[in-house]
């Protein structure tokens, strides 16, 4: 079999069917992902602050908490069969297609979870479905950022593909804002019982907005011309998931290794807030005052992320995406002991240099990093399998934190924070052995060795 590269020639700028546009690229998966991430945001905010009671038995606190994470992660579980099923839709049907799609199902089972019963009403039926709702948005959001990120890289010029790439990301955070704008004032002024009772579901009725919008928006979205050009060729026709396995598995394994580095975030606004709230941990937090901390870290990312995409594309990825992962999750730990202090304004600087700085620094950066990892024929489905399947391993990180350290432990933020830090570093280690994209156009990452199984794309 040869081994010689095979050079694939993408159209240039204005050919195919239209021309490069990044700045609508970018605007559009700007807004997509701010509305579809609101809804995903919005459950994991109620699955720590209002779920455990709610829809699960209350004699235990450590199993509420427990079981409701578990509903937390049981959307990340469906999202390798959405990324495989919306990765291979996006590939072979087109980008904006699967875009409208993605965020048409997630609007519905976010509205949807708004009007479920809860287990006092009827029992276990009431976490049943759920849990059902939840698989079908983490099925639904696993098409979303690989479609979005994919025809932002291939609107844009070269030597701005971080830049342009990094406003889908800010988008998610953006939707994370709009989730805890929604609840934070229905938190502080409805008394406790109305806010349980029916205060919590008028932001997942709000979901309804997204179903409208998601149609308006994303119907107009332009095909890049790169991928109009070849759509239809022969080697588009074969499934993708079946190429990326067996071209290139191990940037396959890297990607998955890769995207542990959520850890940083599940410690901090998932098992944090569970930690400074939760009366099983005596942390004395209110929900309404975690609201406040994980908008201020959203608003921090929202403000940093585009200067990290963009310093991405003038030191290259690596270093960003390495030296981000690493220095967050080994400030973990202070910022879970500065909960544990009772320090509000100590937890506000740690929550922003944890999570809206040296996070943001990887967070970024991954999407056009991974991208930029996979030919173009199976892009989508390369960085849709390897961020969900590493997304639902990393999902179960907070009920694990809170299995190993539950209430009434000592040494929370170091037991924590030292977990933090050993993924993290699995994940920078995968970093650096990938090849850097710095300075290569698309045309160049085209560029295959055809070799046997499990050693191509290594």
């Amino acid at each position: 079999m040869s081994t010689t590269p095979t050079r694939v020639a993408l159209p240039s700028q204005g050919a195919g069917t239209g021309s490069r546009d990044p700045r609508k690229a970018a605007m559009s998966g700007w807004i997509g992902s701010a509305l579809e991430y609101y809804d995903f945001a919005l459950y994991s905010l109620a699955a720590t602050l209002i779920f455990p009671t709610i829809f699960f038995p209350s004699e235990n606190p450590t199993v509420g908490i427990i079981a409701s994470l578990a509903t937390y992660a049981v959307g990340y579980v469906s999202r390798p069969v959405g990324a495989v099923v919306l990765g291979a839709y996006g590939d072979r049907h087109g980008r904006k297609k699967v875009l409208v799609f993605a965020m048409l199902l997630m609007g519905f089972a976010t509205f949807a979870v708004g009007l479920l019963p809860t287990y006092g009403q009827v029992g276990l039926l009431a976490p049943a479905l759920l849990v059902l709702l939840r698989l079908i948005q983490g099925f639904a959001v696993a098409g979303e950022l690989g479609g979005a990120s994919a025809m932002i890289v291939e609107h844009s010029p070269d030597a701005r593909r971080g830049f342009f790439a990094s406003f889908s990301l800010q988008g998610t955070q953006v939707g994370s804002i709009l989730a805890t704008a929604v609840l934070l004032p229905l938190a502080a002024v409805l008394p406790a019982d109305q806010f349980g009772t029916w205060g919590w579901r008028i932001p997942f009725l709000l979901s309804a907005v997204v179903i409208l919008a998601g149609y308006f928006i994303r119907r107009r979205v332009q095909e890049p011309p790169a991928y109009a050009a070849q759509s239809g060729k022969p080697e588009t026709k074969r499934f993708p998931l079946v190429e990326l396995l067996r071209t290139r598995p191990g940037v396959l394994v890297r990607c998955i290794a890769m995207t542990f580095t959520n850890v940083i975030g599940m410690a901090t606004l998932i098992f944090g807030v569970s930690f400074a709230t939760q009366k099983g941990y005596g942390n004395g937090f209110s929900s309404s005052e975690f609201l406040w901390v994980t908008l201020v870290a959203n608003i921090a990312a929202v403000m940093t992320i585009p200067l990290f995409g963009a310093l991405s594309d003038r030191i290259g990825r690596r270093t960003l995406m390495a030296a981000g992962g690493v220095a967050g999750g080994l400030l973990v730990g202070g910022y879970l002991w500065a909960i544990e202090q009772g320090s509000l304004p100590m937890v506000f600087v740690c929550v922003v240099i944890v999570q809206g700085i040296f996070f943001q620094m990887w967070n970024a950066t991954f999407a056009t990093f991974f991208q930029e990892q996979f030919p173009m024929r199976i892009r989508v489905t390369g960085f849709a399998v390897s961020q969900n399947i590493g997304l639902m391993i990393a999902s179960f990180f907070p009920s694990i934190f809170t299995a190993i350290a539950p209430p009434g432990s000592t040494n929370v933020p170091f037991t924590i924070g030292l977990a933090t830090l050993g993924i993290c570093l699995i994940s920078a280690v995968a970093t650096l052995m990938s090849p850097d994209t710095k300075g290569k156009s698309l045309e160049d990452l085209e560029v295959q060795k055809v070799a046997p199984a499990g050693t191509a794309g290594k």
